[in-house]
């Protein structure tokens, strides 16, 4: 009887243990996620109960919350610096970037649970440091509700999808107009986690898989980090995943919108989006994306297993993928990077492998209400098609690296954004007058309306050397460093992310000086008399134009664009490449 008693009392002990470090996703019998503050009670919680982890904080939103940011080490080691000193690998996972997408939250705080507290998996701990950020877009997760996404089978209420802003944090990793990116760079370039994961919702159409995945497997990433990822890391999570029973498949997208047998096509992810910003900081980033209609619950189990498993392989590659890292960035700082030209567009290759995808049974119908095609699927009646992969991208736009870039002082909001991408460069201390190659834009448009808060702008480019003046204070980055691939995608106009593309220079685009047509019809007379080459150009337009011959206005234009009086700045990228490297070691 007394040894009952003892064992009952034990039993109501470990059952009240275990009941008290549920989670608010496990007591609420896995339907609903935590608000922020209950969130951020149960990370501190974990924090004051294990000498394994520390709750910080490393920014604040534009409403004013914190955000939140758990460290786990077995050793107690709570800074990039005394973490560097190990042999360990980082690891970052994110929840919440777009937070009604919170599966990760529930998920990444379960397994610090089970790692720290439950003990379940210590050796998981062993050459890995994990980096956790439970909810990005914080602000965004407190526009909390139930119809926030109507595609998306749970939770019961939900964040929204963009910061208080209305600004889409996944677009804003080059650009990093919003203060949460700006923080969450700084983090990341002093960490520089060896290995990524941004946990996600997908939209789309329905099939069997709950968890599908996109990491960067074209050539925007490192050739051999790309290696390591197909040899090493995604044949063993494959694996793994299937045994747990979440068979995976590469993020699904399909030619024709919802229609599994057009085919699937995957492409090289900008770096506007945080697998493509990895890809250009020479790290692999894991791109987790569950299935909409699926349940929380399963949902939330799927991230975990892929999370755990990606765990488990990390403790077994750290060594091999420390080292494959430290190639691509000592690679990316060579002369032999910089002698062959950087392809900053891909574009789809024709070709396709045939694979295998586990979808529903569906059909095809002509709506009565929209009069478009409605595709209703039929999630009780599971089919295998065998349907092709256009997996494959090559090369679009190349362009020809310098040994530096030289921006001038003047243009203080892209100079600022470097160092929160972890790029060097030196300030001049005087005035230089150098040759630079650089470009002139012409044919330029802009977007009707705004993207992520912006007018993007298109155009195209002509080359253009020149020998220009760059007051003290410019800045002056040589491309002899790891972040290489970054500046580029920053500074070359035709990278798809570029900040000329995202409206940073939209001001060289604008006329700013005038000229009354009494003047320039005297003006352009004098200009025919003197310039024998320009009246021949002139008398060529003429007659082969026939617009240009019916309008004045054009006319006179025409003369002041050939004039010493116009603006030969405008149109005219003001950032410089320096092509030489004597040139550029003279400057330091």
């Amino acid at each position: 009887m007394k040894q009952w008693i003892i064992f009952l009392l034990l039993f109501s002990v470990s059952f009240a243990f275990a009941d008290d470090w549920q989670t608010f996703y496990e007591k609420s019998d896995f339907k609903e996620t935590p608000r922020y503050e209950e969130t951020i009670r149960y990370c501190k919680k974990l924090a004051e109960a294990s000498p394994y982890v520390e709750y910080q904080t490393f920014g604040v939103s534009p409403q004013g919350r914190k955000l939140p940011l758990l460290v786990v080490n077995k050793n107690g080691l709570f800074t990039a610096a005394a973490v560097r000193e190990t042999d360990q690998a980082v690891f970052y996972i994110q929840a919440g970037i777009h937070s009604g997408e919170i599966d990760g939250k529930d998920a990444g705080l379960m397994l610090i649970r089970d790692l720290v507290i439950h003990n379940k998996y210590p050796h998981l701990l062993d050459h890995v440091t994990i980096l956790f950020n439970p909810i990005f877009s914080v602000d965004g997760h407190e526009r909390f509700g139930p119809y926030n996404r109507a595609n998306q089978n749970g939770p019961a209420e939900m964040g929204w999808r963009v910061t208080a802003q209305n600004l889409n944090l996944n677009r804003d990793y080059l650009k990093a107009d919003t203060p949460e990116m700006q923080a969450m760079l700084r983090l990341y370039n002093e960490w520089l986690p060896e290995f990524f994961a941004d946990c996600h919702v997908t939209d789309g159409a329905d099939y069997q898989y709950a968890v599908t995945y996109k990491i960067e497997l074209h050539g925007i990433q490192n050739a051999g980090i790309i290696d390591w990822t197909r040899q090493n890391y995604l044949p063993p999570l494959q694996q793994k995943m299937q045994a747990s029973g979440f068979p995976i498949i590469e993020y699904v997208s399909f030619r024709t919108a919802h229609d599994p047998q057009s085919g699937m096509a995957t492409w090289a992810t900008p770096p506007r989006l945080s697998d493509g910003y990895t890809a250009i900081q020479n790290r692999p980033g894991l791109l987790i994306e569950t299935h909409m209609f699926k349940d929380y619950k399963t949902r939330v189990t799927g991230t975990y297993e892929i999370l755990k498993h990606t765990l488990e392989i990390l403790n077994t590659e750290y060594k091999v993928l420390k080292q494959t890292i430290a190639d691509a960035d000592r690679l990316t700082a060579s002369a032999a990077f910089r002698d062959k030209p950087l392809t900053v567009v891909y574009k789809p290759s024709p070709d396709s492998t045939m694979i295998d995808f586990l979808g529903f049974e569906y059909e095809k119908i002509k709506s009565d209400v929209s009069g478009g095609d409605w595709y209703r699927f039929h999630s009780d009646k599971p089919k295998t098609f065998r349907i092709p992969f256009f997996n494959k991208m090559e090369p679009d736009i190349k362009v020809n690296l310098p040994e530096a870039y030289i921006i001038p002082v003047e243009w203080r909001q892209v100079i600022n954004r470097l160092k929160w991408h972890g790029i060097h460069f030196v300030r001049l201390k005087k005035a230089i007058t150098i040759t630079v190659d650089s470009y002139k834009f012409r044919d330029i448009s802009w977007a009707k309306s705004p993207y992520e808060g912006r007018q993007t702008v298109s155009f195209k480019l002509e080359p253009l050397t020149e020998k220009r003046t760059f007051p003290a204070g410019s800045a002056l980055i040589d491309m002899n460093q790891r972040t290489a691939k970054v500046i580029a995608n920053i500074l070359e106009p035709q990278a798809r992310d570029s900040f000329v593309y995202w409206g940073f220079f939209n001001a060289v685009f604008e006329r700013k000086e005038y000229v009354e047509s009494y003047v320039m019809e005297e003006y352009a007379r004098m200009m025919l008399a003197s310039d024998a080459e320009l009246k021949s150009e002139f008398e060529t337009k003429f007659k082969s134009d026939s617009t240009f011959a019916k309008s004045p206005g054009a006319i006179l234009m025409w003369f002041y664009r050939h004039s010493p009086y116009w603006d030969k700045k405008m149109n005219v990228y003001p950032v410089g490449k320096i092509t030489e490297r004597e040139a550029v070691e003279t400057l330091f």
